[in-house]
């Protein structure tokens, strides 16, 4: 069991002949989409369709196992310029297919026999070809495509790189050392109240040197958003992440407007872990993250994989084996260090039908836990690989979906296993820390990321402007929670979900993820292992449904309020035993 990931089973290294043959490949088959389309208006409708499939699963394949392996390498090591290097050829090569591409989506887009084809030939693919139809509204020209896609990479892209770059190689000097943003950040969830604060201190004076250079990389990706979405014909930016989350307005109106009634309830909660803590003006900041009762156990790698096993064996024999197989095949990049980017995330590789993980792993309960969320991405990506390449994406929304059930599943395990008072209340806080970030601050980050695109049009927003508009959001979304003299004003800064030429409101998926494996965990609680099998088919059906049929699958409608409310009152009742617990 190491301590880092092996990206072996796509790549020995850049060096690797394998690896130049897949370029030799990718460059084969941008050329033959490109002469595809250049006869595709002669060809026969299903003889293009044939094609065009076959022609995207191979070069899906080849482009996935390039450049998932250079941008794991970079997200390790910031500093390679091998892989920050490949990542922008691989892109420049791509973007030669986007003309070609657009031009054959949009003929294939007004077949006048398009579901008569699906229906004879090309079923398996019937969610991804009804969605080119729907989407094809948004297409622009050939040529305009092939230039969008050559400018992003100088453009947005450009600007993510440089946000990457600066947050991971920036230092924080605590206590005397330097040391990585991501260390520093880990520390808001240390038992020393003077770690906490000294740590929260030294976070945002590290900010300051790179705060202008990231805001300008904010503000370029913004507008970029916003005009690409005037061209294409999208209402806002907001409209795009929606039609993009396959998600109807009617779902956001009400999982928002259930977490707008309920924020009261967190606030609550805020409070009353501040008087725990000795503070009179509400929970300052640095105290977000305080752990409560009894909380001085370190985690070893063995001992969370064994943790991880205890939790998820009860409920299904599959997702152990994978957690298993996670540790055993050293798919986890666990610690923290100099140029390795912040945060955790989830790679699925399909080419391997595995996934890798990237944490950046301490040993504290919340690590174990983060883990158990990352990996639930990858018993999802598991759920998908069945299908081919091209039906293998889902959206935003249901992309939080299996990671947050997780969560829950290792949440209610580990309150069982509760020996004492003091554990209890400091696993049932730790569960509540985590739903007031999916509520309060996922509600902070939505209204500022609105907040942005309403004044980017008319206003260049330096470092203070934007400093001024996180602190609006996080007063609204924690309201008399927190204590307003120690917010974050640099949230935006230090999040890198802003930071994307194509996602926007990267935010919202998380409420909708947490309240969403909530209700499927009640669900579980009332039809024990009968429902497992629904749950498998439901994650496999996130990438060939709209997210509301996805729902339908375990009998839920998405655009009803009262079924956001009921994952609400769940986390509402464990605040009041977190209030009684601390009186």
């Amino acid at each position: 069991m190491a301590n880092e990931w092996d990206l072996s089973i796509l790549y020995a290294g850049f060096d690797d002949p394998a690896l130049d043959d897949d370029r030799k490949t990718a460059d084969e088959l941008i050329a033959e989409t490109i002469a595809l389309a250049a006869k595709a208006e002669n060809l026969p409708h299903r003889f293009l369709l044939e094609e065009y499939l076959e022609l995207s699963e191979k070069l899906s394949t080849v482009s996935s196992k390039l450049y998932i392996y250079s941008s794991l390498r970079y997200s390790a090591d910031t500093n390679c310029v091998e892989a920050a290097s490949i990542m922008g050829r691989l892109m420049d090569k791509f973007s030669e297919t986007a003309a070609s591409d657009a031009k054959i989506r949009r003929l294939i887009a007004n077949f006048d026999d398009l579901d008569a084809q699906i229906d004879s030939d090309f079923g398996e693919y019937a969610y991804l070809l009804k969605k080119l139809r729907e989407d094809s509204r948004y297409l622009l020209s050939d040529a305009e495509e092939a230039l969008m896609a050559k400018m992003k990479i100088s453009g947005s892209s450009a600007w993510e790189d440089l946000h990457s770059a600066l947050t991971s190689g920036v230092k924080a000097h605590y206590r005397g050392e330097d040391i990585p943003l991501s260390a520093v950040r880990n520390l808001a969830y240390d038992p020393d109240p003077t770690v906490r604060k000294d740590a929260y201190d030294a976070e945002l004076a590290c900010y300051e040197p790179i705060r202008e250079a990231v805001a300008f990389s904010l503000n370029s990706i913004k507008l970029q958003m916003i005009n690409e979405c005037a061209l294409r014909g999208y209402d806002s930016p907001l409209d795009r992440a929606l039609k993009d989350s396959r998600m109807k307005r009617e779902t956001l109106d009400a999982l928002i407007s259930a977490m707008e009634e309920y924020l009261p309830v967190f606030w609550k909660y805020l409070r009353a872990k501040a008087k725990a803590l000795g503070h009179k003006n509400g929970l300052p900041w640095y105290d977000l993250f305080a752990p409560m009762g009894k909380s001085d156990r370190k985690f070893t790698i063995p001992e969370t994989k064994e943790t991880l096993l205890s939790f998820f064996e009860p409920f299904d024999c599959d997702l152990a084996g994978m957690i298993a197989r996670a540790f055993d095949e050293n798919w986890i990049d666990f610690w923290p260090r100099e140029g390795k980017v912040g945060g955790a995330f989830d790679c699925g590789v399909p080419t391997a039908k595995q996934s890798r993980v990237l944490t950046n792993f301490d040993g504290s309960f919340s690590d174990v836990i983060t883990l158990a969320h990352e990996l639930g991405h990858s018993f999802h990506d598991q759920q998908v690989f069945p299908h081919s390449l091209l039906n293998q994406d889902y959206s935003m929304p249901v992309a939080e979906t299996a990671s947050t059930f997780n969560e829950v599943v290792a949440g209610a395990a580990s309150l069982a296993m509760a020996a004492s008072r003091e554990e209890r209340l400091n696993l049932l806080e730790s569960q509540i820390m985590d739903a007031c970030q999916i509520i309060c601050d996922i509600y902070s980050r939505y209204l500022f990321e609105t907040a942005v695109f309403e004044n980017r049009s008319e206003e260049f927003m330096n470092a203070d402007r934007l400093c001024e508009l996180m602190l609006n959001a996080q007063k609204k979304a924690y309201g008399d929670g927190l204590d307003p003299e120690t917010l974050h004003p640099y949230m935006w800064l230090c999040k890198g979900h802003y930071y994307s030429g194509d996602l926007s409101f990267y935010n919202f998926p998380y409420a909708f993820g947490g309240l969403f494996a909530r209700g499927l965990y009640a669900k579980y609680r009332e039809e024990g292992a009968a429902f497992v099998p629904t749950y498998k088919k439901m994650l496999w059906a996130t990438s060939v449904n709209d997210v509301e049929d996805t729902a339908k699958i375990a009998g839920i409608d998405l655009t009803d309020r009262s079924f956001w409310e009921s994952g609400l009152k769940s986390i509402a009742e464990q605040i009041d035993e977190f209030c009684e617990l601390v009186k």
